[in-house]
């Protein structure tokens, strides 16, 4: 709607995720480091946890394009299963046959162990991807447990990468997932983005779109936004489209600190008001 009043090709804050508007801050950068690393940890879990919007599925996104050609992905993002309806997915995920009428644990469990030795035989490596696991049950964890007794006497067979929102940590420190928690080789908690991240984030996704260096969101204005967004991306991405579509509407060539205060108040109404800077 606001894109040709401001010489954009396309809207630069929609939340829809697009691979052109990319953005990996040095946290981000570290946090794709420790997913990697996972795949050399020679099985167990790793964890990647985060506020709502961070930008873990930014991370997860990027983690992909990069799993070596000799991996299996298998990827599971709504995690609101039982134990056998995990069992099935995983399965289903990696393409292994399962017997007519399959029910039990053991039914699942048999044919995956068969692939996942057949796979290691052949050279190939297997991840199980397993994103809002933060939804996942105390019974469905400890059978992810057990998966990560898949192994020879190398290595394990299969790698777990945890996705999920900050009360996944609190979920682990549980003495009944304490041996969960002890398979955990590597973990990550993807905080927001600094007032110089904020800036450089908002120019990136502008510039993508088209505009010029300082237009139409003045580089001035990124301390506040950073302080009314928290700099968590998708608060960002929220904020910045209201703010140019206030904009328009007042027929500014630019926004300006009234301007995004207003649209503060309206994206993220019932929250409590942000300090002044």
């Amino acid at each position: 709607m606001y894109a040709p009043f401001f010489g954009l090709k396309q809207a630069p804050f929609s939340i829809a995720p697009d691979p052109h508007y990319l953005f990996m801050s040095e946290r981000h950068r570290e946090a794709l480091a420790h997913l990697l690393y996972g795949l050399d940890g020679g099985g167990g879990f790793v964890l990647l946890t985060g506020e709502i919007g961070a930008g873990k599925t930014t991370v997860c996104r990027c983690f992909l394009e990069q799993i070596p050609a000799n991996c299996n992905v298998a990827y599971i993002f709504n995690p609101k299963l039982t134990v056998e309806e995990l069992l099935q997915a995983i399965c289903d995920e990696f393409h292994v046959p399962v017997p007519p009428g399959a029910q039990t644990v053991k039914d699942y469990v048999d044919p995956l162990n068969a692939f996942l030795l057949a796979q290691h035989a052949s050279g190939r490596n297997n991840v199980l991807i397993i994103d809002e696991a933060q939804n996942l049950s105390a019974d469905v964890l400890e059978q992810l447990r057990l998966l990560t007794n898949l192994e020879t006497n190398e290595r394990k067979l299969l790698q777990i990468i945890l996705i999920g929102q900050p009360e996944l940590r609190s979920m682990l420190a549980r003495p009944e997932l304490e041996q969960l928690a002890q398979r955990v080789i590597a973990r990550y908690h993807l905080g927001p983005l600094s007032a110089s991240e904020t800036g450089a984030y908002i120019a990136h996704r502008l510039t993508v779109a088209g505009a010029h260096p300082g237009n139409p969101i003045p580089g001035a204005l990124a301390p506040l936004i950073h302080r009314l967004t928290k700099g968590v991306p998708r608060r960002i991405n929220l904020l910045c489209d209201r703010a140019l579509l206030g904009a328009y509407v007042e027929n500014r060539a630019q926004v300006n600190s009234t301007i995004l205060r207003r649209a503060a108040e309206e994206v993220f109404a019932g929250e409590a008001a942000p300090g002044r800077i």
